[in-house]
């Protein structure tokens, strides 16, 4: 069984002055991370599920403190690497367990279907299937974003900070590999979210550049976010 880190997660709408007074001071102090590439983000797009309850989604609006959600994630809009994500938040912390699936997987999964050929090292995608079975689990909603990455490896902390924009809510969920989707955006134009993660302690230099007069802490999800709009 994959080991799962559980990790602190906190949400921050920002406008668009508090982007810009937050990103110069997290990019004082930290690096970005590798994967930003030349252009300094890269674009994440994911396909969510939810049961015939809507489970997931009430289960944000609710505040329910355990609960999971079940996402394919791609990045860039890439095929080539493709990824199934079981995101548990449990007491409070977070943790993420994936696999690598299939094209053919995955276009089966945009099509609510089970997929016939599953690896037994699949553990998440195994997990889904039954859950497609005996809750009817279906592809709900698109989440697109560009997100700009930042990350801080010092002694034992392990900080990461992210700055997400454009996040746009796509409800034709059949144009998740398609290269460009039409969508609504879900924030103010010009607003981000920042995410700061970390894992057993957040070191006092990054927590001093988050005492920002106006900065709140939100407990709602991308996901919840673009479901609103779906109803």
């Amino acid at each position: 069984m994959e080991q799962i880190n559980y990790r602190h997660e906190y949400k921050y709408p920002l406008t668009h002055g508090q982007i810009l007074i937050e990103d110069a001071r997290i990019s004082g102090i930290m690096s970005k991370d590798i994967h930003a590439g030349d252009a300094g983000f890269y674009n994440i797009r994911s396909l969510y599920f939810d049961d015939y309850e809507n489970s997931c989604y009430m289960d944000n609006e609710n505040g329910v403190d355990n609960r999971e959600k079940y996402r394919i994630r791609i990045y860039n809009h890439n095929p080539e690497r493709i990824n199934l994500e079981l995101k548990q938040k449990i007491r409070g912390k977070t943790g993420k367990r994936s696999c690598p699936i299939t094209l053919s997987q995955c276009r089966q999964l945009m099509e609510g279907i089970i997929p016939p050929d599953i690896r037994p090292e699949q553990q998440v995608l195994h997990k889904l299937a039954y859950l497609m079975a005996v809750r009817l689990m279906r592809p709900a909603v698109i989440v697109d974003y560009d997100r700009v990455p930042y990350v801080y490896r010092l002694q034992d902390a392990n900080v990461r900070v992210t700055f997400d924009s454009n996040i746009t809510s796509v409800s034709e969920v059949s144009s998740f590999l398609d290269e460009k989707i039409q969508g609504r955006g879900v924030m103010p134009k010009g607003q981000a979210l920042m995410e700061v993660k970390f894992d057993s302690f957040l070191p006092d230099e990054i927590h001093s550049l988050l005492q920002l007069e106006g900065l709140t802490a939100s407990t709602f999800s991308k996901y919840y976010l673009c479901r609103r709009f779906t109803f």
